[in-house]
């Protein structure tokens, strides 16, 4: 059975495969959906952090060939349960939203942008937590899963290479990698295949420079 276009990029995404991702999805993007964030008790509205397209277009160098992709920019945590299925035990959570961020997310925002001239993708997401004491909790368990999957058998084909510091997360595979930092009550996840090393450095630091002082 042939495979959507929309699954194709899925699978791009989230496995981060080191070849990229030459499917490009067509259709208008459209304004994020209401979220899990309607009751939050944090402090700090996730959607005022996240950059706008143009500014990920003038970050990326990509111009206006880079587009959201359709139906990929949400507030709701997503789990891609056929492949997590497929996945060895430790590394499920790089298919599963819910595992990477925690059940005690007030707020979630997840945009997914693609480069077909380049066969680049890049998303930038974060989850907001009830306090800073929530949110390091999360990233501790998160630490803990990039480990486990790392250090096994599998880590090579998921992970790549992995380091760990006091308040982020980097992995390398290939063309690709996934940052992840956690400050105050956010944590920040940027993903990416086939663009510059600067650019998702450059990503993260003007998100996080949004964080209320």
């Amino acid at each position: 059975m042939p495979v959507a276009p929309r699954s194709l990029v899925v699978w791009c995404l989230a496995a981060m495969l080191a070849t990229g991702c030459t499917q490009t999805v067509t259709g208008s993007a459209l304004r994020a959906t209401p979220g899990i964030d309607d009751d939050s008790r944090s402090p700090v509205d996730v959607d005022s952090i996240m950059l706008d397209q143009s500014q990920m277009r003038a970050i990326t160098g990509a111009g206006d060939d880079l587009t959201i992709i359709p139906s990929m920019d949400g507030k709701f945590p997503v789990d891609i349960e056929q492949l997590a299925k497929g996945a060895p035990p430790q590394c499920e959570w790089i298919f599963a939203d819910t595992q990477t961020f925690g059940p005690e997310i007030e707020e979630f925002h997840k945009t997914t942008f693609q480069h077909p001239p380049g066969s680049g993708l890049i998303s930038q997401g974060a989850a907001a937590y009830r306090d800073g004491a929530t949110a390091r909790r999360a990233f501790d368990a998160l630490v803990n899963l990039v480990h486990d999957c790392g250090s096994s058998s599998s880590g090579p084909a998921y992970v790549g290479d992995y380091t760990v510091t006091h308040d982020s997360i980097s992995t390398r595979f290939g063309a690709c990698g996934r940052d992840y930092t956690v400050r105050s009550v956010v944590l920040v996840e940027v993903t990416f295949c086939r663009f510059p090393p600067t650019v998702p450095d450059i990503v993260m630091t003007n998100i996080l420079a949004k964080l209320p002082g």
